[in-house]
């Protein structure tokens, strides 16, 4: 783990990272360039579900949510349709949920959202699975808001746990991941240390070095991860407190 380690911690982006950063799409919009939209269909098509459970919870139907998402980031995807967000309105999670409360308000006729989003959505979005998900949420009391805010910081960890497994795989420790992935959080449900490191044929000692350094990655990504979404660093400790709160309901 020690070479990967390294290299993974420098803390250097990604040139994915430079260029699906929200703050980058709203400076790219603002020139009208074409990497506005590239950028902005990455971070949507990373964060398009939370939108979906949404309007499922506030009461559409299935075909009514999957014709109302496709309608809706056919309209954020328009070449113009950037030009005059407020870069104070700062996150992406923020953003998507307003614009989408304004649309779904003007769209009181489904299937004229049905016509106005179909060949439009570049996007690949995946509903028949997004339909599975949304019937394996349990059964609570949670607002749409809230339903939202909670699936939003799942994708996310889901996102830091898909970069941290390829950053492991491409350095020959895809193993060494699946081990340890079990430990990256403390509960009661981990497995010994002990256990693990009888699966990986290491050393006790060894195994709690790898967690340490693992987990550290693991945070830094989190952190990069959430600064993709909002338009100024200063607000990525805020959004982490949101996002655990979210978690907690």
């Amino acid at each position: 783990m020690t070479s990967h380690d390294e290299h993974a911690g420098t803390g250097h982006p990604s040139r994915e990272f430079a260029t699906t950063h929200w703050s980058v799409v709203l400076a790219a919009a603002e020139r009208g360039t074409p990497r506005s939209q590239a950028a902005l269909a990455r971070l949507c098509e990373t964060y398009w579900f939370p939108l979906y459970a949404f309007l499922r919870r506030q009461g559409s139907a299935t075909h009514d949510a999957e014709d109302l998402t496709q309608a809706f980031f056919a309209r954020v995807l328009d070449k113009n349709y950037l030009a005059d967000v407020d870069r104070r309105r700062g996150k992406f999670r923020s953003f998507l949920l307003a614009s989408l409360r304004h649309f779904v308000a003007n769209e009181r006729d489904r299937a004229r959202a049905k016509k106005r989003g179909g060949g439009r959505c570049t996007l690949s979005l995946d509903f028949p699975s997004a339909e599975k998900r949304y019937t394996l949420e349990p059964v609570d009391d949670l607002t749409p808001e809230r339903l939202f805010e909670r699936q939003w910081a799942l994708e996310l960890l889901s996102r830091v746990l898909e970069r941290l497994q390829t950053e492991l795989t491409a350095a020959g420790k895809a193993a060494w991941f699946d081990a340890l992935k079990p430990l990256l959080t403390a509960d009661s449900h981990t497995p010994p240390y002990a256990r693990v490191a009888e699966r990986l044929g290491q050393s006790e000692s060894a195994v709690k070095v790898a967690v340490h350094r693992l987990r550290r990655r693991y945070r830094r990504l989190l952190r990069d991860e959430v600064a993709q979404t909002v338009a100024d660093p200063a607000e990525i400790d805020d959004e982490l407190r949101q996002l655990v709160a979210a978690l907690r309901q």
